[in-house]
């Protein structure tokens, strides 16, 4: 399967690209900057140009799935967020649908869910994920929305814990890498699409985790 990633230069998408690589999947890693096109050579991707506030769909060419994992980031102002994380993912979403690609798996935030339970500083931004995943949910896409609770740069454990069987309010911190290694196992299964997944630290393998009958 050809997957797109949109941010593969991220946090998560540098840690997903090779994931998708070695397990058979041929990565295109979407990137707003030349300049970054060497790490994801390196990282096993074939790498685009396309900017979210630009021009970015002929870098979704040929794919078969979408990932969004792009983030305008903490240190840019609210106006990014905007533009970034809801609008672009908006017309990402937009793009698949024209163009005939049918999967798409969202990178969200655990408090989307419930924007306003969110610290006051950072409401906007749940607000933002809320919105995109809301815009998803709606559209004919074959979908699957993560929302990964507080993210670390630890090594992944290939063990997580998800909404299916997860029944306090809060829970550990994810790795990056468990998220991405995450991401794989819903491409692989059909009985990830129509659903919205939270996810946090835990101790199920990544596979049976995310069943929904689990």
């Amino acid at each position: 399967m050809q997957v797109a990633v949109i941010g593969a230069n991220g946090g998560i998408g540098r840690e997903l690209v090779p994931r998708l690589a070695e397990t058979g999947h041929d990565p295109i890693g979407v990137v707003r900057d030349e300049s970054q096109f060497g790490a994801v050579r390196e990282r096993g991707g074939e790498p685009r140009l396309g900017d979210l506030e630009g021009e970015f769909a002929p870098a979704l060419q040929g794919a078969d799935a979408v990932v969004f994992t792009a983030g305008s980031g903490g240190d840019t102002g609210w106006d990014k967020t905007l533009l970034i994380d809801l609008w672009g993912a908006r017309r990402s979403i937009d793009a698949c649908v024209a163009h005939g690609i049918d999967r798409f798996v969202m990178i969200s935030a655990y408090n989307a869910s419930d924007p306003m339970a969110a610290p006051d500083a950072i409401r906007p931004y749940h607000v933002a994920k809320r919105c995109a995943d809301d815009y998803l949910d709606w559209s004919p896409l074959e979908a699957t929305i993560l929302r990964p609770t507080a993210l670390t740069d630890d090594e992944g454990t290939g063990q997580i814990s998800a909404a299916f069987d997860y029944r306090d309010a809060d829970g550990d911190e994810i790795p990056r890498a468990d998220v991405a290694q995450t991401v794989v196992a819903c491409l692989a299964t059909a009985d990830t699409v129509g659903e919205t997944i939270r996810l946090f630290g835990g101790e199920t393998p990544i596979e049976d985790a995310i069943r929904p009958n689990n």
